[in-house]
């Protein structure tokens, strides 16, 4: 976590969670190392690679796949590719400075700096391209769809972002998407959208990767910069969830329609000669906050009414983007406010339920009715803490027939990491004949650590959506 992100939720719980790209395993990192565990259902959290000993900054995993990206306090400008289940290195390769993020899908392999981004083909390390002399990015913020779109931001000054193909290298659409500079940003799971937010925290902000106009915009609250910790699209794309540095955590519910008409809308702008790369709302107003029902198709005499009378004392295109907001389709509250919290939506037995992984080390499980919204209740939590022989987990709804209830089966597998049979940097740099063996090697387990079998219903690969990229001279 950042020095800034430290100061806005003013705690740190020591540990770090992640879930990978389709909720299905989370990785808890902390400065004894790194463990994985696969998400099955609400009452089990298996526990299936411990590594040893080794304060650890990132361990990212790729899908189900036994490949993990790895970077450690100790070495945190070289990343490690391991496959877990070998308890092997794979490789690493070193960058000019520290690693503030890395981000995955099944054909690149992303790696985030302070000033620059570097793209790797993840089938064989290679490097494809790298974005330099960007604008400073201290929190290492970008995102990857797995459609292999990537998005930044290119300025400190503002809200501006850039979505990069990184499947063919070329820049696509630059938007600006707040005034204030950028705290979040991801995309959807199908790809279509991209969720932001800015340091102010106020106004969460969707829009359409094709063409860059605005689907939503949605409300989080009337408070004046707020920190977004967490913001994530269900896998479904139906939903968003934010959490903050506050005690509220909000969920909001995607208008199919909405992206139809920003697709309409951007063919009107084209015919009428206009742009269509920047956001024409202005940013997080927080004027009129307290409007309620601002994104409903509301009619009648006594909205009008109000509109009016509000617009005697404040701007109309700040009236106009108040009462077209939408609100919170459903909520969290929090026992704690000021910790961080990384939600997710995901399917477990065949329902939708609100993962919170929180940085002092718990997993908490809601219920949510995609139906009525509201309030979701806690049903269980789950200690990610040590090593899982032996801890109670906690039974929120109180079922004493549950055999699950006391304590979890785990798999701990406890295999130190191997040394690594060879580095990128050096097949970079040109190696003996008589090393080709051993490059040969490497490569079967990168490839071999890649692949796994698919069990989800939306398409993330297409050969033929992504063919063999050459590598690309990088000064």
């Amino acid at each position: 976590m950042s020095d800034i992100s430290q100061k806005c939720f003013g705690k740190n719980g020591g540990f770090s969670i992640s879930f990978n790209q389709d909720y299905t395993s989370l990785s808890v990192v902390s400065k004894t190392g790194y463990r994985l565990f696969s998400l099955t259902s609400v009452d089990r959290v298996d526990e299936i690679f411990c590594s040893h000993d080794e304060d650890t900054k990132i361990a990212e995993r790729l899908f189900s796949s036994s490949l993990v990206a790895v970077v450690t306090a100790s070495e945190p400008n070289k990343l490690k590719v391991c496959h877990f289940k070998k308890g092997a290195e794979i490789c690493n390769y070193g960058y000019p400075s520290e690693i503030l993020s890395v981000k995955l899908n099944r054909s690149r392999l992303v790696v985030c700096l302070v000033d620059s981004i570097y793209i790797h083909n993840i089938r064989d390390m290679r490097l494809l391209h790298s974005i330099k002399s960007m604008a400073p990015n201290p929190s290492g913020l970008c995102t990857l769809s797995l459609l292999s779109h990537l998005a930044y931001p290119v300025s400190a000054e503002c809200g501006e972002l850039q979505i990069f193909d990184a499947a063919n290298q070329l820049r696509r659409l630059k938007l600006r998407a707040h005034d204030s500079p950028l705290s979040a940003l991801n995309f959807s799971y199908n790809g279509v959208l991209l969720a932001t937010a800015s340091e102010k925290g106020t106004v969460i902000r969707l829009f359409c990767v094709k063409n860059g106009q605005k689907v939503h915009e949605f409300r989080r609250g009337v408070k004046r910069h707020v920190n977004i910790g967490s913001l994530n699209f269900s896998t479904c794309a139906s939903f968003v969830v934010a959490s903050s540095n506050t005690e509220t955590v909000h969920i909001f519910r995607i208008d199919p329609k909405a992206i139809e008409q920003a697709e309409r809308r951007q063919s009107i702008a084209a015919d009428a000669g206009a742009g269509s790369n920047h956001s024409s709302s202005s940013d997080d107003d927080e004027t009129n906050g307290g409007a309620t029902e601002t994104g409903s198709t509301v009619g009648g005499w006594g909205m009008g009414f109000l509109a009016k009378a509000v617009t005697n004392y404040l701007p109309t295109n700040v009236v106009t983007d108040v009462f077209t907001q939408d609100r919170a389709y459903a909520t969290v509250q929090l026992a704690e406010a000021g910790l961080r919290y990384e939600c997710v939506m995901a399917k477990l037995e065949k329902e939708t339920r609100l993962l919170l992984a929180c940085e002092d080390g718990f997993l908490y499980i809601y219920s949510f009715e995609d139906s009525k919204g509201g309030e979701c209740k806690l049903i269980r939590a789950h200690d990610l803490r040590t090593p899982l022989h032996g801890i109670t987990e906690v039974d929120i709804v109180g079922n004493e027939n549950d055999e699950n209830t006391n304590s979890l089966n785990v798999n701990n597998m406890t295999k130190s990491m191997m040394p690594a049979p060879g580095t990128y940097a050096g097949v970079l740099k040109g190696r003996p004949a008589d090393r080709m063996s051993a490059d040969s090697d490497w490569c079967h387990d990168l490839r071999e650590a890649v692949e796994y079998p698919v069990k989800v219903t939306v398409p993330i690969y297409d050969e033929m959506q992504f063919p063999p990229v050459k590598p690309i001279a990088v000064e």
